[in-house]
């Protein structure tokens, strides 16, 4: 039976939780925050956590912490298309829905962008308006112009 744990780590974001099955990461919250299971730091999180200092320092740009997302089909290949923009590039939610097998649903991938459980390791901020401009993040728009940045940096 696995294990769900999570644990607040300090960033150059802020705190960020960290949740895991106790063989993924499924999930990410931005703040210190109460989420399913017993709160405690494991190898694992540790592990994503220090991808993450890498990843915020420029030298990583490609996480390897298993990760392992729950969601409807839809959500699953909307996260999925998300995860294959490379580092330091950006799509619209109009490429986002094509690549996810349903051209014209740009606004549902919006909602799914949006539902993402583990922003950065899948990186919606990574998509934008279709007129190249900064839309939505769950996280905030001044989080997303700082991930942006940092990945403009050092791409």
């Amino acid at each position: 039976m696995l294990r769900q744990t999570h644990f607040a780590y300090n960033t150059p974001l802020g705190h960020l939780t960290l949740s895991s099955n106790g063989e993924a990461i499924t999930g990410l919250a931005f703040g210190a925050v109460e989420l399913d299971g017993e709160e405690a730091p494991t190898l694992l999180t540790n592990r994503a956590a220090n991808e993450l200092q890498e990843y915020f320092a420029g030298k990583r740009q490609a996480f390897t912490v298993p990760l392992s997302v729950s969601g409807s089909a839809f959500q699953e290949s909307v996260w999925h298309a998300i995860a294959r923009i490379p580092y330091g590039q950006t799509r619209s939610y109009s490429d986002i829905a094509a690549s996810a097998g349903s051209p014209g649903a740009y606004r549902a991938c919006g909602m799914a962008a949006n539902a993402n459980p583990i922003p950065i390791f899948i990186p919606c901020h990574r998509v934008i308006g279709a007129n190249g401009k900064l839309v939505g993040y769950a996280g905030g728009m001044d989080i997303k112009e700082f991930l942006l940045n940092l990945e403009r940096d050092y791409a």
